[in-house]
């Protein structure tokens, strides 16, 4: 009775990670149109806008206003708190200048979880 014990343990086994190998890609294929998406975004004069403050690789007459967009995995570890300062910057800092994108509505949540993950990238 072990031996189907053991072919039923290995066969869940190989299911789990053939399973996991197919789901990869979708979800691979998500965050890049994320990343896509959240840089049509940040570099749309009417929504982002964030050359206008911000210096980043590939950023086309850059302010410097702004931080330069570099290393921010090691800048904000918690990317919930990237997130954050994009939603609302004044949550932190009342007398920032960078504009409150999600608390005045400019960009939705969607919007800024799609900024925050392409700036992540950076």
């Amino acid at each position: 009775m072990r031996k189907p014990a053991k072919l039923i343990l290995a066969a869940s086994a190989v299911a789990v990670l053939l399973g996991s190998m197919t789901m990869a890609p979708v979800r691979s294929a998500h965050a890049e149109d994320m990343v896509a998406l959240g840089k049509k975004i940040a570099e749309d004069r009417k929504k982002g806008n964030c050359f206008t403050c911000h210096d980043y690789k590939g950023a086309n007459l850059p302010g410097n206003i702004g931080p330069p967009l570099v290393a921010m995995k090691s800048r904000f570890p918690d990317k919930q708190k990237l997130y954050d300062q994009i939603y609302d910057a004044t949550k932190n800092n009342p007398h920032t200048i960078m504009p409150p994108f999600g608390k005045n509505e400019v960009l939705t949540k969607k919007e800024v979880e799609a900024v925050t993950d392409w700036v992540y990238t950076l």
